[in-house]
C-alpha cells in the first residue's frame, strides 16, 4: 500500500487515502463513485475530464483498483461477433479507448468461433498447429472468424484509469467499505489484525450530490440492501480452469459452442458459457466425475464434458480438475437484466444514485458504457 500510496501522492493533484493512519476529516463531495474496478475507475477518469469543477471520491474496498472478479481470472477480451447493430459503434469507440491506453497489454488477436455445419476450420487454423492440436476439425466444421478481435488486461486498464483520475483531480480512498445511505454513503476504514482478520477501524460519513455505484456483481446487492430498492438484475458463479496446452503469443482465441479458450501465459483459461443466475445464498461447491471429487462444480464439468469430442484435449490431463472449489478460480459475475446476454448498462435507481453494472460484455462495452453515465452525469451537474 505504501507503494501505491507514494505514486499518488508524487504524480496527482487529488489525494489518496490508502490506510487508516491517513487522517480523513473530509465530509462533502461532487461525486462518490464506489468501485475502483475498470468501469468505476474509468467513469471516474472521465467525470474529471467532464466535469473538472466538481470534486469527486472514488472508494473502493480492496487495496488498490483493480478487478478482484471474473476479470482478474482472465484476460478481457474486445471482440464484434455477435452484437447488435446498434452496439457496433459502441464496441468501435471502446476498441480505439482501449488500444490508446496504454500499458494495458492492448493485443491484436484473432477470434475463432468454431462450430456445426460447413467450414473451415481446419484451413483458418493452418497457421497456429498448437491451437489446431486441441481441436477435431471433423467436429467443428464451421468457423466464424473476427479478425479484428483483442486481448488486453482489465486490471491493468482499473489502475491505469484511476490513476489518471487522480492525476486529473479525483481523490482515491482504498480498504473502505461503502454503505449507503440518504444523500451519500457511511465508509467504513478498514484494517488487519496482527492475526490478519479484517476488521472496521473507523467509520466516516460523506455527502455527495450524486452516488454511483460501480461494484460488480455486488452493485445490485448493495442497492437492494441499503436502499431498498428492487432491482431486476442478477449475477452468476463462474469458475476459470486451466488447459496447460501450449499457447503462443499469436495463438488465436478459440469460442467453441459458448466455450472461450482465452491463450495466457502459456497455456490457456477456460471461460465457460452462462446459462442461468445462481439463486440467493448459492455457494460454490465442486462436483464428481467418475465418481472421483474435483474442483469444478457441476454444471462446469457438464459444459467441459458435452464439448470433449470437438475438443480431445479436455478429455486429458491437461485440464486441471482440482480436489475441491478453492482448487479453481472463480468470480461473480453480473447479469445485467437478469440476462447473460445482455450489454453493460447504467440506470438511476433514485434521484442522485446510479447503478452502473458491466456483465459479460464489458470487455466490449464497458468504457463506452462508463463514458455514457459521465456525460449524463456531468450535464446534470453544470
Amino acid at each position: 500500500m505504501g507503494r501505491w500510496a507514494s505514486i499518488g501522492f508524487m504524480t496527482a493533484a487529488g489525494q489518496v487515502w490508502a490506510h487508516v493512519g491517513q487522517r480523513f476529516t473530509e465530509t462533502e463531495f461532487g461525486v462518490l463513485v464506489i468501485g475502483a474496478g475498470r468501469m468505476g475507475a474509468a467513469l471516474a477518469l472521465y467525470l474529471r475530464q467532464l466535469a473538472p469543477e466538481r470534486s469527486l471520491l472514488l472508494v473502493e474496498e480492496g487495496g488498490l483498483p483493480n478487478e478482484e472478479g471474473a476479470t482478474l481470472l482472465a484476460p478481457g477480451v474486445w471482440t464484434a461477433l455477435d452484437l447488435a447493430p446498434g452496439q457496433r459503434e459502441a464496441a468501435r469507440w471502446t476498441r480505439e479507448r482501449l488500444a490508446a491506453f496504454g500499458d494495458i497489454q492492448f493485443q491484436d488477436r484473432p477470434l475463432l468461433d468454431l462450430g456445426e455445419g460447413e467450414g473451415a476450420t481446419e484451413a483458418l487454423l493452418a497457421d497456429h498447429p498448437e491451437a489446431l492440436a486441441l481441436l477435431d476439425p471433423a467436429a467443428l466444421p464451421t468457423a466464424r472468424l473476427d479478425p479484428e478481435a483483442a486481448t488486453y488486461r482489465p486490471g491493468s486498464l482499473a489502475l491505469k484509469a484511476a490513476q489518471g483520475a487522480i492525476r486529473a483531480g479525483a481523490n482515491l480512498m482504498l480498504n473502505a467499505r461503502a454503505r449507503l445511505g440518504p444523500g451519500g454513503a457511511e465508509l467504513q476504514r478498514l484494517t488487519v489484525t496482527n492475526t490478519h482478520q479484517i476488521v472496521v477501524h473507523e467509520t466516516c460519513r460523506v455527502r455527495a450530490g450524486v452516488t454511483i455505484v460501480a461494484a460488480g456483481a455486488a452493485g445490485p446487492g448493495l442497492i437492494e440492501h441499503d436502499l431498498g430498492v428492487h432491482t431486476r438484475h442478477a449475477r452468476a458463479y463462474v469458475q476459470y480452469p486451466r488447459l496447460e496446452c501450449p499457447s503462443l503469443d499469436t495463438t488465436p482465441v478459440l469460442r467453441v459452442s459458448g466455450l472461450t479458450l482465452r491463450p495466457q501465459t502459456g497455456g490457456f483459461t477456460l471461460v465457460p458459457p452462462v446459462h442461468h443466475r445462481d439463486p440467493h445464498g448459492y455457494q460454490p461447491a465442486g462436483g464428481h466425475l467418475t465418481g472421483v471429487p474435483t474442483g469444478l462444480r457441476r454444471e462446469t464439468l457438464e459444459d467441459l464434458v458435452e464439448r470433449m469430442d470437438a475438443v480431445p484435449a479436455l478429455a486429458t490431463g491437461a485440464l486441471v480438475l482440482g480436489r475441491s472449489s478453492a482448487d479453481i478460480p472463480g468470480a461473480w459475475v453480473a447479469l445485467p437484466g437478469g440476462k447473460a446476454s445482455a450489454g453493460p448498462l447504467h440506470e438511476e435507481a433514485r434521484p442522485g444514485v446510479h447503478l452502473l453494472l458491466g456483465g459479460p460484455l464489458a470487455d466490449t462495452l464497458g468504457l463506452w458504457t462508463a463514458h455514457e453515465l459521465a456525460r449524463e452525469v456531468a450535464g446534470r451537474l453544470t
